[in-house]
């Protein structure tokens, strides 16, 4: 409990769920309709960009 740093849970990127919305983004970079890739992922999955 006490000094334990709490894991956080990492998405599931391998579900049917996160998949699909994978998928989409995918095709829309392959008809060249998405512009940021990445943010377009961080934004979709909830996830933050490390920093450098």
């Amino acid at each position: 409990m006490f000094g334990k740093k709490q894991e956080s849970k990492a998405s599931d990127l391998t579900s049917a769920d996160a998949f699909a919305k994978g998928q989409k983004i995918y095709d829309r970079m392959e008809r060249g309709e998405c512009k940021d890739v990445t943010s377009e992922l961080h934004a979709t999955f909830g996830t933050k960009p490390k920093k450098g």
